[in-house]
């Protein structure tokens, strides 16, 4: 047996790992890459593996970076089952869809820009309408239910807490008389998340893939999330100012909503206030899934359906109003009074959050409130790190609103929350592989793995395979001379895009004569570039 990390390792998104079996070849995730044009570029790439050979994928959840290209699949001809929990298969009919369409207005507004460079013009990766086509091979399952996808295969879902419908899957591989157990973490839940039950404790595996998002970092007190959230609004709408919180429309918007809504009694003075605040939720998205959330109450934890009971609706107020047309959503910035704007898309990569942003962003007395992950290379980060001049739309925007991080909303664990979960294992696993993490969380967080559990681990990159029978790690094995060539080209277009950024980036300091800016980050990232030319370099020559 084999397992090939094809994406979210040694980064975040792009979620993607193929399991071969004697008998059986099967995805577990197929997410879209996250990022800037590198990682855009990664997402058109050739897939290593034929997809008329996939027997069946399991899909941890449906946030795009680990479920957007299953639509691309699809298309390229795979027709087998995709199995998930069925809120997951809920949430996909409405996200993967949306998807398509921000591909189309993304390849048109890029297409435009090809065609003044005199460049060739690309189809988007997918359209709407193939995504909708994608979503015929679904197949929904209830957690804790066993099943059988393949005679050498058993699988369960068990809940990750992590958003509505996510999942830690237990894989049972039999080859040659013998039972080998894989954990898929998938991507493991923050502590009392609103809305969601805690994650569930696996109690034995052989092999552990797991998450690594927030490995080096330790968040902020839960408990003062509400009241931190209320201050900032407080604080921005008494100096006049507007909101803006980009937030993922799926799970994150309805965990603000129903933060805003709930403790009544312990801030009475403080709900008053916001009372009197419209809240608009500018996505027609987040709009669809909060009719999901609603849809599935048997995935929320006691104290949400508490209010159930009484007759209350968690994720309802009167001053909560949702948007629908384009014609909505450019009214929002007419409005002369204090507003708080939720919008998609959650990394401000897309979707109407940039037009938010543009209207906002040089205006001192707004806040822009980020409550999730930011992935490098996305308008987020850029913003979280102390960017002051951005560009949205081609257009030069000064960064003039306060900046603010809630990091305690994350919908991911901890440093503490990972090595809680793991160390909940009565039978250790013999290897833990981390994944879905930047290198200095995978690598401290696998340091606090070996030092306080005592299990050896592994940080494989994109494209490494291990092989189970051989208990070893390996690159690209040069006997499989078609994967081999699509994975080095796939390579290749990925330096060629990264020393174009690079060099580019160089160029517009070298213009701008400002020569107090660091350069040491693209000087590492060129450096960088040239080690993994060595390195393909020799891997080539083997």
């Amino acid at each position: 047996m084999k397992i090939s990390f094809l994406g979210a390792a040694k980064e975040v998104t792009g979620s993607c790992y193929l399991v071969e079996t004697e008998k059986t070849k099967f995805l577990v995730d197929c997410g879209m890459f996250q990022g800037g044009e590198v990682e855009d570029e990664l997402n058109y790439q050739e897939f290593i593996f034929d997809v008329n050979d996939i027997d069946f994928v399991l899909l941890t959840h449906a946030h795009i970076d680990h479920s957007g290209r299953i639509p691309l699949l699809y298309k390229r001809g795979y027709r087998k089952r995709i199995y998930a929990t069925k809120a997951t298969v809920d949430l996909c009919r409405y996200m993967l869809p949306d998807s398509g369409h921000i591909q189309e207005m993304e390849s048109e507004w890029k297409n435009r820009k090809r065609k003044r460079a005199g460049k060739p013009l690309r189809e988007p990766l997918y359209t709407a309408d193939e995504a909708k086509d994608s979503l015929s091979i679904f197949y929904g399952v209830d957690y804790e239910e066993i099943i059988e996808p393949a005679q050498d295969v058993r699988v369960r879902f068990n809940d990750a807490g992590h958003m509505l419908g996510s999942s830690i899957i237990e894989v049972w591989v039999n080859e040659k008389g013998k039972e080998t157990k894989i954990v898929f973490s998938g991507d493991l839940g923050n502590k009392k998340i609103p809305l969601l039950k805690e994650v569930t404790p696996i109690k034995s595996a052989d092999y552990v893939l797991c998450e690594s998002t927030y490995g080096n970092r330790l968040h902020e007190d839960i408990g003062d999330r509400a009241k931190k959230l209320m201050e900032i609004i407080i604080k921005t709408v008494k100096r006049g100012g507007n909101v803006i919180i980009p937030s993922f429309a799926v799970g994150r918007t309805q965990e603000l909503l129903y933060e805003l809504h709930k403790n009544r009694e312990l801030y009475k003075d403080e709900i008053e206030f916001l009372n009197n605040v419209p809240v608009y939720v500018d996505s027609p998205l987040a709009t669809s899934i909060t009719n999901v959330f609603t849809k599935h109450p048997e995935y929320w934890d006691s104290e949400a359906q508490e209010y159930i009971k009484r007759g209350d609706l968690p994720l309802d107020f009167p001053n909560l109003h949702f948007t629908h047309s384009v014609e909505e959503s450019k009214a929002l910035n007419e409005i002369k009074t204090p507003v708080i704007i939720i919008s998609a898309s959650g990394m401000c990569e897309a979707g109407r959050i940039k037009h938010h942003l543009k209207h906002n962003l040089w205006r001192p007395e707004c806040t822009i409130l980020f409550v999730g992950y930011q992935a490098k290379g996305t308008l987020g980060r850029k913003l979280l790190e102390g960017e002051k001049n951005v560009k949205i739309f081609g257009e030069d925007i000064s960064v003039k609103a306060e900046i603010e991080y809630i990091e305690s909303f994350s919908g991911h664990a901890d440093q503490k929350g990972i090595l809680d979960w793991l160390s909940q294992f009565t039978d250790k696993p013999r290897k833990i592989f981390i994944v879905h993490g930047e290198d200095e969380a995978q690598e401290e967080l696998a340091d606090k793995i070996e030092n306080q559990l005592g299990i050896e681990t592994l940080i494989p990159s994109r494209y490494d395979t291990y092989n189970f029978e051989e208990d070893k790690l390996f690159t690209a094995e040069a006997e499989d001379k078609v994967k081999l060539s699509v994975e080095l080209t796939n390579k290749i277009e990925e330096m060629k895009l990264r020393s174009d950024k690079a060099l580019n980036k160089l160029q517009e300091l070298i213009n701008s004569k400002d020569i107090t800016k660091d350069l040491s980050p693209i000087v590492s990232e060129l450096n960088n570039i040239n080690e993994s030319l060595m390195k393909l370099y020799r891997e080539l020559l083997d």
